[in-house]
């Protein structure tokens, strides 16, 4: 049994697998790792302009002025990735806005997060941009060779026309059995 001629879904299967193998169906049909990392690329934008980090006695406010602007754009590029799950035909759109508004995060939202949300959400912008669906003709199975004797004798030519050196009996061409 070959890739080819195996069952996508076997029915002999437990309720586990046939989940996984749902879950896999959906998640190849649509730009899911460009989403899924927009939507870690907004968490630590939004989360780190309202943080008191304490480091031993050290409290440390990241409070800034840019505090609602912050908020606005994590639930924007949380919100552009998980609408490329649902709508992939807005994968273009959603990816390059999340590009540009994981570039504005850098002067209002501490560096994009302190770029831990600057990275995955340039990352995922691009994936979501780059992703394409699968075509008809890229969905079916290549069609089967056909299988014939192993030594088929080669097409004839056309008169007039010499094939290789051997065939027409010229010197330096190489004889059967070598």
């Amino acid at each position: 049994m070959t890739s080819a001629t195996a069952d996508v879904r076997p029915d002999d299967a437990g309720t586990f697998t046939r989940v996984r193998l749902g879950f896999r169906d959906w998640r190849h049909r649509r730009p899911f790792w460009g989403g899924l990392l927009a939507v870690i690329a907004g968490l630590p934008i939004l989360y780190f302009p309202y943080a008191h980090l304490s480091f031993g006695g050290l409290s440390l406010a990241m409070s800034t002025t840019g505090g609602a602007g912050s908020l606005i754009i994590g639930i924007l590029v949380m919100v552009l990735g998980i609408s490329a799950w649902f709508q992939p035909a807005s994968r273009v759109f959603a990816g390059v806005a999340t590009i540009l508004l994981a570039l504005v995060s850098i002067p209002v939202s501490n560096l994009g997060g302190f770029g831990m949300g600057l990275l995955p959400g340039l990352v995922g912008g691009g994936l979501m941009v780059a992703w394409a669906p699968l075509g008809e003709t890229d969905a079916l199975p290549a069609a089967p060779v056909p299988s014939g004797p192993a030594t088929a004798e080669p097409p004839a030519l056309p008169d007039g026309i010499a094939g290789t050196a051997a065939e027409s009996g010229e010197p330096g061409g190489v004889e059967e059995g070598r």
